[in-house]
Order: structure tokens, then sequence, then C-alpha cells
């Protein structure tokens, strides 16, 4: 009512264009829009998948999305780097001819709804109806909307002819396979391409009682020490043990370089490269009074909190590794080092999209100097373990063996197999330790396989 008692015409409301854009908006279309958009800032940008997702620092569009949206984006990327290769040929077979030069964001678009069609449980028509409206939507592919919609059709209507069309093409990279090819055979290197597709397990290091810990999580014990479990609903912070510190979860063969130097009572000990921190925390478990050396101050503070919760305790210093001095020796030193992480693609499949074989030969250059440093920081008689998760021998053997060539005042500690029973394919002739994610069978209820991973024992003379 106005003042003088007289009804108040109604008030029209009006959109604004954003408002009207995002009425008209169909549900689960950002999140295949932040899926093509990150897709190809890995594949084409080469950024890491993990930055892109960081809920702090991430993508901004995929921290503008819903739990439940973010966790569909994480779905279709992590599935569609997986299989990229058989994406990319899936999707090449129904074209009639190449994609035009510089259709990258089409190629995104069509490989988002390909994954979904071919590997995950969505509904066909809603992959297929969300990537048309995605393509009218973008000036660049607007003109393609008809192709992506009888492309992502047919990959519907003749999915099963399709997937067994492409069942032989490796999931890796080509260069990638051919790098394995040559280190480990033509057959071991297919099994790892295949090996990549199995989820991840998730294996605990434990401070104590592995057995009781198994018990009581419902998991198993690993040949490593550790416990594997099976799955299980919630996060890893609900679980019994969690807070109370008495774990932390570490790839089993994580878990391996700092169990090699058996008992560090009493020693004084350097973690190189430490954090996250869970090989400073064994180091700690095993008697070392550690210092953990990082050259970033942030992952040392993650590092910090990490202990902080295992009740445990270091000291920590940032500085770039090659600079480091100290006034006193160590009696034992861990070098974890930088390198291509293509041991750990079950967890981070963008690696192989994001590094190259100049990358590799970048970071191997990187080890050699950090190694050779290291070396310089350890007591006489001191032991120092060298180790990464690279699959590529040019990180690892290679490394080692250039160093041991050169370097007079080290020598090999080589590896008994004996002492790891379960573990003695892993041993190599040589003494050094070579996980592939080929090994550690496990019986059913438990995801088989482990981070590849190399590790070498060497001893200043």
């Amino acid at each position: 009512m106005n003042s003088d008692g007289k009804k108040k015409p109604a008030r029209k409301h009006k959109l604004s264009a954003e408002g009207s854009a995002q009425a008209l908006v169909k549900p689960g279309l950002p999140a295949r829009a932040v899926a093509a958009k990150i897709l190809a800032a890995v594949v084409d940008k080469k950024l890491p998948l993990d930055g892109a997702l960081d809920h702090e620092h991430g993508n901004p569009a995929y921290k503008a999305l819903g739990e439940s949206d973010r966790a569909l984006v994480r779905a279709i990327l992590n599935t569609t780097l997986r299989h990229l290769p058989r994406i990319d040929a899936a999707i090449a077979s129904l074209l009639e001819t190449p994609l035009p030069e510089g259709a990258r964001a089409l190629h995104h678009v069509l490989a988002v709804g390909a994954a979904q069609i071919l590997y995950l449980d969505v509904p066909d028509h809603s992959a297929v109806d969300l990537a048309v409206e995605q393509a009218n939507q973008d000036p660049r592919n607007r003109r393609f909307a008809k192709l992506v919609n009888a492309i992502l059709r047919r990959l519907g209507r003749e999915k099963e002819h399709i997937l067994a069309e492409i069942a032989d093409i490796p999931p890796m990279p080509a260069w990638f396979i051919e790098r394995m090819a040559k280190a480990y055979g033509k057959e071991r290197a297919l099994a790892i391409s295949e090996s990549q597709l199995e989820p991840a397990a998730i294996d605990l290091t434990v401070k104590s009682d592995a057995a009781g810990w198994a018990e009581r999580l419902n998991g198993t014990v690993l040949p490593t020490g550790g416990v594997r479990l099976s799955a299980f609903e919630g996060g890893i912070p609900s679980l019994d043990g969690f807070e109370e510190g008495e774990w932390w979860v570490q790839d089993a063969a994580a878990s391996i370089p700092a169990k090699l130097f058996g008992d560090l009572t009493g020693k004084r000990v350097a973690d190189l490269c430490a954090a996250p921190g869970g090989k400073t925390a064994q180091l700690i478990l095993a008697g070392g009074r550690v210092t953990a050396i990082d050259q970033s101050e942030n992952r040392l503070k993650r590092l910090r909190s990490n202990l902080e919760r295992l009740g445990l305790e270091a000291e920590t210093i940032a500085v770039d590794l090659t600079k480091f001095e100290s006034s006193e020796r160590f009696d034992a030193i861990l070098l974890d080092a930088p390198c291509s992480s293509t041991g750990t693609t079950r967890r981070h499949p963008d690696v192989l999209w994001t590094k190259g074989p100049e990358d590799i030969a970048k970071l191997a250059a990187l080890q050699e100097r950090l190694l050779r440093h290291a070396i310089t920081l350890l007591n006489p008689g001191g032991v120092l373990v060298f180790s990464n998760c690279s699959l590529d021998p040019q990180e690892g053997e290679e490394v080692v063996a250039r160093v041991l060539e050169d370097v007079k005042i080290i020598e090999r500690l080589p590896i008994d197999a004996t002492r790891w029973p379960g573990m003695e394919q892993a041993v190599t002739p040589l003494g050094e330790f070579r996980t592939l994610p080929t090994m550690l069978d496990m019986p059913d209820g438990f995801a088989s396989g482990l981070d590849g991973f190399y590790a070498a024992v060497l001893r200043r003379i």
C-alpha cells in the first residue's frame, strides 16, 4: 500500500544478462566445461593436474563447483588421461577426415564426452547432449556441434565393438612405451602400461604392530611391513588411529628406501628433499636424530604438521640443497631426489602428458648434481640411500652408475634379497631396488601393484 492507501503496482523483475544465462545453464554442463578446460591445460600446456584441482589455489571454475560436481570432474579427468590414446583412436576411427589444425578445444570436448560414454557410468544421452551444448556455447566449436553429436552418438551405439577394436592400443603415450620397452622388454612395458588403469591401493606405514592394525582396519600386512587397506567408505581421517598419529598413508614402494638403513639409533641423519615427511617419520622411528631439508618453506610447513600429528620431531631447514653446508657431517643420508614421477601414474595419470624425454634428461642431470653434493655431507663409513619414484633408468640406475665410476670415495652396498621375503623380484642383480607397478600380487579384496621406485645403497669409504 502507498501512504495514501492505494495498492502499489506490481514490480517487474528483470533478470540481468548474467542471471538469465545462469538460469539457462543445463545441469552438469559447468562440470563438463571445467573438465575440458583442465584437460587442455594438462595436455596442451603441460600443467600438473594436482595444481588445477587444488581446493585453495586451483582452477577458479573448478573451485566454484559444488563437491559432487568436483568429484565428477576428477573422475572424468582421471579416466580421460588414463585412456587417452585409446580415446583418441576411437574418435579418429569415426572421423572421415582428421580434425582441423588448431581444433584442440573441439578435441577436448570430444575426449571428455568419449571418456564418459566408453569408461564411466554416465548415461550416453547425457554425455552427448552436454557435449553438444558445450560446443554450441563456444564460438570456436559452434560450427562443429553436429559433428560432436554424430561422433558421440556412434560411440554410444557401437561401444562394445569400438572398445574391442582399441583394446590392444597401449594406454600410455608411445614415447614412454618405447622407453619402457628398451629398459624392461616389450612384454613388460605393455604390462606396465595396462597396470596404470588399475586404481592405486591405499597403504599405511604404522609405528608398530602392523598385524594388529591390519586386523583393526580390515587390511593386510605387506611384505614391506606396512598395511594395505581394502575398500572402505569415508575419508582417511575417519579411520581408527589417524587422530592418535599411529600411522600415515605411504605407498608400499615409497616406504622401502628409509628401511634400507636398518637401525639408526644415535646416528645423525639427513633427509634431503624431505617434504611431505613420510620418510622423515620412518627415519625418526628407526632411532635417528633427523634433520629434514627441503628448499620449500611451504612444503616444510606441511612436513611439520604431519610430524606433529604423529607426535614426532625433527630439525627442519629450508634451503636449496645444492647450497646446503653443514659444520658436522651426517652418519646417514636419504636423498629421495626430484624426478619425473613416472612410477606414480596410477595416482597421477597426468604425469606422462606433462613430461617428456627432455624433462627426464634435465631431472637426471639435477639428480646427479644433488647426489654428488650429498656425498660431501656424509661421514666416512656413513651410508647414503639414493631413491626416486621414476620408472626410467636414466633417472636411477644410470645416475648411480656414473657417480660410482667417477667418485672413488663411495661404493655400492648390495641389498640382500633374502632379507626382503615377498619382494625378492624387486632386487636387481647389482643389489639395487627396482619396483614396478606390475609387482606385488595381492589376494582378492585388495588392489595389487605398487609405485615404480628405484633405490640404491651407497657407503662412503
